[in-house]
C-alpha cells in the first residue's frame, strides 16, 4: 500500500474526529452560543486556515518530506501543512480510539481562537456577515468582481477583488487566490460600513450583544 493512500486515509478520518472534538469543545466552553453560531465557529477553528496555521506552530514542515518546489509556494505550503494535520489527528484517534485525547490536546489553542473570533466575527466569517448585513436591510448581496493579475502561483496578488452593495464600490483588495481576496474584500467593506454610521451590533453574536 502506497504512502499516499495512508496519508489519505488519515486525513479523512481526521476530518471527521477534528469536527467532532471541536463540537465537544463548543459544548464544554460555549454553551450559550445558539446551534446557528456553534456552526459558525466550528467552521473557523477547523478550517484550513486555521489547520495551516496550528500545523505551523507545532513546527510540522520540518517532517514533512515534500519536493521543495512544493514547499517553496506559500499557498502549496498551507494546503499541505494542513493535510498532513489532519493527518495527524487522525492518526492520534487511531491510537487512542477516543476524542479524549485531541481535546485535550487542541483546547488550549482554540481557546484562546475562539475567544478572538467572537470577539470580532467579521474578520473570521467576513463574506456571511456582510450578506447577513444586506439581508437584514432587504438589499441586494453584495457582487464580487475578480481580476487575475498574475499567473504565478502563490503570489499574494494573484487575485485583484473589489465588492460592491447596491452598485457602490465598497472596498478593494488583492489576495493570493479567489477566495482570499474575496474574504479581505469583505472584511474591509464591514469595517467601511462601520465606520461610517451603520449600527455594528448587527454583525455581531446575539450571544455577545447581551454582554455589550
Amino acid at each position: 500500500m502506497s504512502k499516499k493512500i495512508n496519508h489519505e486515509k488519515l486525513e479523512f478520518l481526521g476530518d471527521a474526529v477534528l469536527r467532532l472534538s471541536a463540537s465537544e469543545f463548543i459544548e464544554n466552553n460555549f454553551q450559550r452560543l445558539s446551534v446557528g453560531e456553534r456552526s459558525e465557529l466550528r467552521a473557523q477553528i477547523v478550517s484550513d486556515e486555521w489547520l495551516a496555521k496550528f500545523g505551523k506552530k507545532i513546527h510540522l514542515e520540518r517532517i514533512i518530506l515534500v519536493g521543495p518546489k512544493a514547499m517553496g509556494d506559500s499557498f502549496s505550503k498551507d494546503t499541505i501543512i494542513a493535510e498532513i494535520t489532519e493527518a495527524l489527528i487522525g492518526a492520534f484517534y487511531k491510537c487512542f480510539s477516543s476524542v479524549k485525547e485531541i481535546n485535550l490536546w487542541l483546547d488550549k489553542y482554540w481557546l484562546k481562537d475562539s475567544k478572538l473570533i467572537l470577539d470580532a466575527p467579521y474578520k473570521f466569517n467576513a463574506k456571511s456577515k456582510l450578506q447577513e448585513w444586506c439581508q437584514s436591510r432587504s438589499i441586494n448581496l453584495p457582487i464580487y468582481k475578480i481580476i487575475e493579475t498574475s499567473k504565478t502561483h502563490g503570489d499574494q496578488k494573484r487575485f485583484y477583488c473589489e465588492v460592491f452593495i447596491e452598485d457602490k464600490l465598497y472596498a478593494t483588495s488583492y489576495g493570493q487566490s479567489h477566495k482570499k481576496a474575496e474574504k479581505i474584500a469583505a472584511s474591509k467593506a464591514i469595517e467601511s460600513i462601520m465606520k461610517i454610521n451603520i449600527n455594528p451590533s448587527t454583525l455581531v453574536p446575539n450571544v455577545l450583544r447581551k454582554k455589550l
